[in-house]
């Protein structure tokens, strides 16, 4: 079976991010380029565990982190299992093995004093002022992927139920609720939007200066501009902006369901990792709340 194969399954039943695809492709081709090499085969069905271990070891040796090694090493997992699942292999050469140690991400949220601060600066009726005030407040009032903003349409503003739609990993769709605050920013924004010269892409909600599409990087490098200026955190990011959006619906006795479909998680222990950070605000929540703290 062919990495061709694979690939389609990935984009047309899976339904995989084109970035997502792209990285497995490399992978493997990789993979098979270090087989011709050091074995002169490239035949990944008959890979043994032997051989994987060689790789990993190659990896680590040539500077990869853990934690990138890891991912490749999942790559060929999910081709395996895909061999597997069609019949072409009966076991996967990956079966014993373990995944390398990697040091967990400390993602330090943004305080509610610092969003506070960045929300409620002076006013501007400029474009781009009015445009990125927007992008940090539904940022922080949704929890969305900066993936997910950037392709945010028009067409996935609900005014009137007062939500927005999303379109989150594998196409699945979700629905946000739509805070008063930031439904006024969004028509405010409209407004100014509807001043641009050229409005080439339109549909899309989020528009550069030019009125074309919006882009990652851009986005990145506004919610790094304004946090720089009330943050000393190292990162400063939209990624943290969602953190922080997690975070903080936690602290204040969100339950954690809730914030699992807010955020489009596929599984709680994907949300769970935002509990961590909200520990001690769980003391206090404890202290108060239980009836025993009173008698002690």
């Amino acid at each position: 079976m062919s990495i061709q194969s694979f690939i389609d399954y990935l984009s047309l039943e899976k339904k995989y991010a084109a970035h997502t695809i792209t990285a497995y492709h490399k992978d493997l081709n990789d993979f098979k380029a270090f087989l011709f090499k050091e074995f002169s085969d490239d035949n990944l069905k008959e890979v043994n565990h032997s051989i994987l271990r060689s790789w990993v070891i190659q990896l680590v040796e040539s500077g990869l982190s853990n934690r990138s090694v890891n991912r490749k090493i999942s790559s060929l997992n999910t081709y395996y299992k895909f061999l597997i699942k069609i019949g072409d292999l009966s076991h996967s050469p990956l079966a014993k093995h373990k995944a390398l140690k990697v040091q967990k991400k400390v993602h330090i949220p943004f305080s509610e004093q610092e969003i506070e601060t960045v929300l409620t600066a002076a006013p501007s009726h400029d474009f781009e002022a009015v445009r990125n005030k927007l992008i940090v407040e539904l940022f922080y009032s949704t929890g969305i992927r900066r993936s997910e903003l950037v392709n945010l349409k028009l067409i996935d503003l609900d005014f009137e139920q007062s939500q927005i739609k999303v379109l989150g990993k594998r196409n699945k769709e979700r629905y946000i609720p739509l805070l008063t605050t930031v439904q006024d920013t969004l028509k405010s924004y409209i407004k100014v939007r509807e001043q641009l010269a050229h409005i080439q892409a339109h549909d899309f909600l989020f528009l550069t200066q030019k009125g074309t599409k919006i882009y990652g990087t851009l986005v990145y490098r506004v919610i790094n501009t304004y946090f720089s200026e009330v943050s000393s955190k190292v990162k400063k990011s939209p990624h943290i902006l969602r953190h922080s959006f997690a975070t903080h619906l936690l602290n204040h006795g969100a339950d954690l369901n809730a914030v699992k479909e807010l955020l489009g998680h596929s599984s709680l222990a994907a949300t769970q990792v935002y509990t961590h950070n909200n520990i001690s605000e769980l003391k206090k929540v404890y202290a108060k709340a239980h009836p025993r703290q009173t008698k002690v």
